[in-house]
């Protein structure tokens, strides 16, 4: 049979999502809510006659339900964690609906670090030590009986912005007056969590979950900070490559095992089964080996740019058995090399950016000319003109590469690169390069 797809929301995982959903044979129709031009494009393209924009925001939660059940959707899959934070996964299922996407008390694994954390001490989980703090004196003593640097993170959701990494005790305390008195993030920053600083290589790791079981996907290295080097503050994240040379069969085991099967039980004795994407942050420091840094409740942004492009089977069947609480107790299968994914930024990012700039370089289906499956330009903030493609977002666009070894992917990525300009754009180049170590 076919399958009618929602896919809700608008950025570079929602392409990416959108591109390897329209290779399944399953797939019959997908509706984008609200999408972007390049799942727009997919229309003209691969998935031809089977893509609809919509013009419901991510967030308008009553009105995709409406949606789906007068479109008949067979699966609701949701990218971001606001709307699975405002109850999204709950709408759905009480309207009958099947969602790929956790419920609203699942989903404050990573709506609320100090629910996380807390949750993490209960069920034995290795993470960082830390302290959660509501106002300014106690926040201050915590980090003045701290023996090394510090961390310091907004509670809730802040689009990967709220963590401040710091090197001294009085930039740490700064960190905490910006989010509890200055309210730089809102009411998501009314709470901290100091956490110790940890030293190491961070890897990221996504499972796909039914409530009960899990499946883990190829792993991931994020770079967060917006200059070469990791200098800079951090971002949502500025490129990604796949798989981790750090995570071996031995490491995935170990992983699993005293990380994701404890969180999945942890989340279903508490009364919150999780069922979608879980994501894991890890820390792989020298001396005491992986430590979680974070967990989030969705597929990661970017690291699904350069996950997805490497899976050698059909996602959609995948996400339906976790959707309906039926994973198969399987691992996917995924294709030889890496694949490196560079995101292209709007001038100002990771601050205030300016958009409405002319994208050049690109064609009308919204991808380099003359380029097949292993080069891919996923759009994350781009908009229709008169005149074409504008920016419209911090993060504009990802490339990502397929490629027999990291140099091979790398150098396809950053020549894809080359052929796209807009006035004030901004990317690293040195994402992969940590591969070599």
């Amino acid at each position: 049979m076919g399958y009618r797809i929602l896919l809700v929301g608008s950025g570079g995982r929602e392409h990416a999502l959108a591109w390897k959903l329209l290779q399944s044979p399953l797939c019959d129709r997908l509706l984008a809510a609200p999408g972007n031009p390049g799942i727009a494009a997919l229309g003209r393209g691969l998935g031809a006659g089977r893509v609809t924009m919509v013009n419901v925001g991510a967030e308008a939660i009553p009105k995709l339900v409406a949606l789906a059940k007068a479109e008949k959707i067979d699966l609701v899959v949701c990218g971001p964690e606001v709307p699975l934070m405002a109850g999204l996964g709950d709408a759905c299922v009480a309207a009958g609906l099947r969602c790929f996407g956790p419920s609203r008390a699942a989903a404050e694994i990573e709506g609320s670090k100090q629910f996380a954390k807390d949750l993490m001490r209960r069920a034995g989980i290795p993470t960082a030590a830390y302290g959660s703090f509501s106002d300014v004196a106690t926040a201050d003593a915590f980090i003045d009986a701290q023996p090394g640097d510090v961390v310091v993170k907004a509670d809730g959701l802040c689009a990967g912005k709220g963590v401040v990494v710091t090197s001294a005790h009085d930039e740490a305390k700064r960190a905490v007056r910006t989010m509890l008195v200055d309210r730089a993030f809102g009411d998501a920053g009314g709470r901290v969590v100091i956490e110790e600083r940890l030293i190491g290589r961070e890897v990221s790791m996504m499972a796909l979950c039914d409530g009960t079981r899990f499946v883990l996907l190829a792993s991931a290295e994020d770079h967060k900070a917006v200059f070469d080097g990791d200098r800079g503050p951090n971002t949502g994240g500025m490129g990604a490559y796949s798989p981790s040379p750090l995570v071996d069969q031995a490491l995935t085991e170990t992983i699993a095992r005293k990380f994701f099967a404890p969180l999945v039980a942890a989340m279903a004795e508490a009364g919150r089964p999780f069922r979608g994407l879980l994501y894991g942050g890890l820390m792989l420091t020298p001396e005491r080996g992986p430590l979680v840094i974070e967990w989030n409740c969705r597929f990661g942004d970017p690291e699904t740019q350069a996950v997805l492009p490497r899976l050698d089977e059909d996602l959609l069947p995948w996400l339906l058995d976790a959707a309906s609480g039926e994973l198969p107790m399987l691992s996917p299968q995924w294709l030889p090399g890496l694949a490196v994914c560079v995101v292209l930024a709007a001038d100002g990012y990771p601050g205030k950016v300016r958009s409405g700039d002319p994208i050049a370089g690109l064609g009308d289906d919204g991808q380099l000319a003359g380029e097949g499956s292993d080069l891919v330009v996923f759009h994350a903030g781009t908009k229709r003109g008169p005149g074409g493609l504008l920016t419209s977002g911090g993060r504009v666009l990802g490339v990502t590469a397929n490629g027999g070894n990291l140099v091979e992917a790398r150098d396809r990525a950053y020549a894809g690169i080359a052929r796209i300009s807009w006035p004030g754009m901004h990317f690293r180049k040195d994402i992969g390069l940590r591969g070599k170590a």
